[in-house]
């Protein structure tokens, strides 16, 4: 008889949002809506498509390259942020012994260890600067070791993710003279992507799908319609 008891392994999902998912939503949600409210208010100031689309892929190339700098320099500052932490507690392993031995003693018995079994685990720990230093860096600050190319990738991420934003408001004004008609397919088709886009981000996020749809979609329609009421009252002065 097989005594042995089987288990079903239990495997638990927890959504972790990546950082190519997050540079993805902020350089999408700016560019679906900047350059949606750009040709909005340019269209309620002049009827001339060409002169939309020239001043929309401006806006795109500026703002993909605004964006992408940011999310760069977000990237380079998490970077210079971790090693000089890193230099600090190498430092203070080195000099200041005494104190981090009590907060790694802290730490374990935050946990509910018993005190033989903090100072067995702070002792074993301790032998090991390295690894001493990385056990502190993630559990005392909380700090994980950034990718070294997490600026680069960002800021491409956030600039690409802009600039396929940027199109799809802009595409109409390809094929149409009319900046009006040009206009109604515009907000047409920008507002489906910004209700979908809204939907599988709210889904990601644990946020309910549908409000969070509105939400998004609203907010870019505000804009739009803003830039684009702003504009026809300037052009009636």
């Amino acid at each position: 008889m097989d005594t042995h008891l089987h288990h079903t392994p239990h495997i638990e999902s927890h959504l972790k949002s990546s950082d190519t998912l997050t540079d993805i939503v902020i350089g999408m949600s700016d560019g679906l809506t900047v350059p949606f409210a750009l040709a909005a208010g340019l269209s309620g100031a002049v009827d001339n498509s060409k002169i939309i689309l020239i001043a929309g892929i401006a806006e795109i190339c500026a703002g993909s390259i605004a964006m992408g700098l940011g999310g760069y320099l977000a990237g380079k500052t998490e970077q210079d942020h971790y090693s000089s932490e890193v230099k600090r507690e190498y430092d203070e392993v080195q000099n200041k012994r005494d104190r981090e031995i009590e907060e790694t003693m802290d730490f374990f018995k935050s946990l509910g260890l018993s005190k033989e079994v903090q100072m067995k685990a702070t002792d074993e720990i301790s032998k090991d600067p390295d690894r001493w230093v990385d056990f502190m860096m993630k559990y005392e600050l909380g700090l994980d070791k950034p990718d070294p190319k997490r600026a680069t990738k960002s800021a491409l991420n956030i600039g690409l993710a802009y600039i396929a934003g940027g199109i799809i408001p802009l595409s109409p004004y390809f094929f149409m003279n009319s900046a009006t008609k040009a206009l109604m397919i515009s907000v047409v088709a920008t507002l489906i992507c910004l209700f979908t886009f809204g939907y599988f981000k709210s889904k990601i996020t644990g946020v309910n799908p549908i409000s969070g749809a509105f939400k998004v979609m609203s907010i870019g329609a505000a804009a739009a319609a803003a830039a684009f009421g702003v504009a026809r009252l300037f052009e009636g002065l």
